[in-house]
């Protein structure tokens, strides 16, 4: 089983790879027809929410870079 990698794109979605399920609010899991690699909106420009389907491009600008967390209070 691999880990699961969540990867935040520059202008774009949040690439998830790995061993994972998503889920709805009720806890039922979308059927990912097998994907191991799928892509998260974050512009909620998407048709297919919560899957990204390109409509960012030119329309969303974030430019990703790590940085560290304050401490948890």
């Amino acid at each position: 089983m691999s880990k699961t990698k969540i990867t935040v794109n520059s202008n774009g979605s949040l690439k998830v790879e790995g061993d994972f399920e998503i889920v709805d609010k009720t806890g039922a899991a979308y059927d990912l027809a097998g994907r191991e690699i799928i892509s998260i909106c974050r512009c909620g420009l998407s048709q297919n929410k919560p899957f990204c389907d390109g409509s960012h491009k030119g329309h969303f600008e974030h430019d990703a870079v790590a940085f560290s967390l304050p401490p948890k209070k």
